[in-house]
């Protein structure tokens, strides 16, 4: 299967990457949906009820005290697979990472065009002025994180019950519409609208890296149940091996 991976990989010259939580769970960020994700562990209120948009503007000291706690990891540092990824870019072969991860990791490790349809634990914004924060807005504060205008600062991210990003959405759909290799990684294809946007490829090659099966296997042409970090990390450098040999 890797082989087969870098065939195509070697073949194509416009690749763009679909990607969820599992990207980052090699980072030590943990993921939702798994035996030991957000879902599964025991709050005051569950997880899909605090990351909402009505618990935030009626709860907020409640949602910083999770958000704070469980959505925000400084220690995580890009892993194989954004690496590879940002390695592919700059070969000239992906065009795009689309991703539902709000970390900020693609950027980190050195990838550029990068369409984050959850937003980003990164930028935050006052509600009442629109002045910008950095992440240190909400973790160097206590309590519920205010703008020099008193005005609640909120992180960029979609909650529950918000909509995504028109701009992000319209290139992440052109861009896999255009796209003639999609390679989806670490992601349950639960979430939608996101899921949905891989309705609009129409390219020759559908490439699934996922532990468990999704509703997409049967549309695949590749399908490794391997750690992502691995299959791209490895298939990422056999390429590069060829392109600059080792001496």
């Amino acid at each position: 299967m890797y082989e087969e991976l870098k065939k195509v990989i070697e073949d194509s010259d416009n690749i763009v990457f679909f990607g969820g939580a599992g990207v980052s769970t090699e980072s030590g960020i943990p993921d939702f949906r798994s035996v030991d994700g957000l879902y599964n562990q025991k709050y005051k209120y569950p997880p899909e009820t605090i990351l909402s948009h009505s618990f935030f503007m009626t709860r907020p000291q409640d949602f910083y005290d999770f958000y704070r706690d469980k959505m925000i990891c400084t220690s995580a540092k890009p892993n194989k697979a954004h690496y590879a990824l940002a390695k592919l870019e700059k070969m000239g072969k992906l065009k795009a990472v689309v991703t539902q991860n709000i970390d900020g990791l693609h950027q980190m490790a050195g990838s550029k065009t990068v369409y984050e349809l959850h937003g980003s634990v990164l930028r935050n914004y006052c509600m009442k002025c629109h002045k910008f924060y950095d992440l240190s807005a909400i973790t160097e504060s206590e309590g519920v994180p205010k703008c020099t205008c008193k005005g609640i600062i909120k992180p960029d991210v979609v909650l529950y019950e918000e909509g995504l990003d028109d701009a992000t959405v319209t290139k992440a759909v052109r861009a896999i519409a255009k796209a003639d290799v999609l390679i989806i990684g670490g992601t349950s294809l639960n979430v939608y609208p996101a899921a949905g946007f891989l309705n609009y490829f129409n390219g020759s090659k559908i490439v699934l890296l996922n532990k468990s099966s999704t509703s997409f296997d049967s549309k695949a042409d590749i399908v490794i149940r391997d750690p992502i970090g691995q299959v791209l990390g490895t298939v990422c450098d056999s390429i590069l091996l060829q392109i600059i040999p080792l001496k």
